[in-house]
């Protein structure tokens, strides 16, 4: 990755933690946080694996099962797009964490369930 600013990379600010987190108990050279020099990922590589998960046999079985109720096959399409498009929503703000410190989502997930 280019040192230049990609478009959109100004919006978020992106920090980095200290190294005294290697102290605690709960660190592992898993959970560590991702160094800045080391997030490569662009705006393209995110959108594909967005369309990874959404193009996927369980999508297909749903849009079969869709029609095989009554429904059209350009409705069924269109719920399932409206439906990738509302869940994109949360998934943004569950990935915001990972994308401004660089954690990865099982050490986001401790605040909310713990380390047990």
């Amino acid at each position: 990755m280019s040192k230049a600013a990609k478009p959109g990379q100004d919006d978020i600010q992106v920090v980095e933690l200290s190294a005294e987190i290697k102290a605690s108990p709960l660190y592992g050279e898993d959970l560590a946080p991702v160094p800045k020099d080391k997030r490569t990922w662009s705006m393209w590589n995110l959108s594909f694996i967005w369309v990874g998960m959404a193009v996927c046999i369980p999508t297909y079985m749903l849009a079969s099962l869709m029609i095989k109720s009554g429904m059209s096959w350009y409705a069924a399409l269109l719920i399932i797009g409206l439906a990738n498009l509302v869940i994109t929503i949360p998934m943004a703000l569950n990935g915001h964490g990972g994308v401004k410190y660089g954690l990865p989502f099982p050490v986001l997930g401790r605040a909310a369930f713990g380390t047990n």
